[in-house]
């Protein structure tokens, strides 16, 4: 069965947040029954056309879908719809965001503590540039990446090799959990902010205060996280 055009008709997406507008009517169909399971949804170019937005929103939008455990790209065949209600945890490729939730802890706090100790000036100024330009960013898409970059500069920053290679090893894990609490829960002006703050102390050389900031921003991603999978 292929998406209809009868519930999508007239829907031009005004940009909000595109990404998020096709998300969510996608979302809500799907939930509703209106796209049953079984579903082949239409093309990304179709979809494109039915809500007037680019394919890189739809495909944007189709990640979150599949992340939630809704549809499912099928190679050569096309997406599917799988379920009609979010599952316990989030696919993310390689990692569930509950293996992200139970290891960046013991990795991602520890590494900003060592690395507002180690941390050289040029160091610093590169994640300056990366916050500041997160702070402008308008692209979803392009923010997701540049926050995958801060956490990677930082793992780097610590000194230790083996965080920094786990740390590159659920990179797009993490970009995918992130680019999804982001259109789902609305979480990249609230991690803009602990952001700066993680920054903040490591400016300050502060090993305590980098260590607690991270530890308070990934305890925020997981309060999100618990809000989705269980609305």
């Amino acid at each position: 069965m292929n998406l209809s055009d009868s519930w999508t008709a007239g829907q031009q997406i005004v940009r909000v947040s595109a990404a998020e507008a096709v998300f969510s009517s996608l979302r809500t169909a799907i939930e509703a029954g209106r796209l049953p399971i079984g579903t082949r949804l239409s093309s990304e170019a179709m979809l494109a056309q039915q809500y007037g937005v680019s394919r890189s929103v739809v495909r944007e939008a189709l990640r979150s879908c599949a992340s939630l455990g809704l549809t499912e790209t099928r190679t050569g065949k096309g997406t599917f719809v799988i379920s009609d209600h979010v599952g316990g945890d989030l696919a993310l490729g390689q990692y569930s965001a509950r293996e992200l939730t139970e290891a960046r802890p013991h990795i991602e706090v520890p590494a900003a503590g060592l690395a507002a100790q180690r941390r050289s000036e040029d160091e610093v100024q590169l994640l300056r540039d990366i916050v500041a330009a997160m702070d402008r960013e308008e692209d979803p898409e392009a923010w997701v990446a540049l926050d995958a970059t801060f956490h990677a500069a930082i793992a780097k920053m610590s000194g230790n090799r083996v965080f920094e290679k786990v740390v590159s090893d659920i990179r797009d894990a993490m970009a995918n959990q992130s680019e999804t609490l982001n259109m789902v829960a609305g979480r990249q002006a609230d991690s803009d902010v602990e952001h700066r703050e993680i920054l903040a102390a490591i400016e300050e050389a502060s090993p305590e205060q980098a260590s607690e900031a991270m530890r308070r921003h990934l305890a925020a991603v997981d309060a999100a996280l618990d809000r989705v999978l269980n609305r």
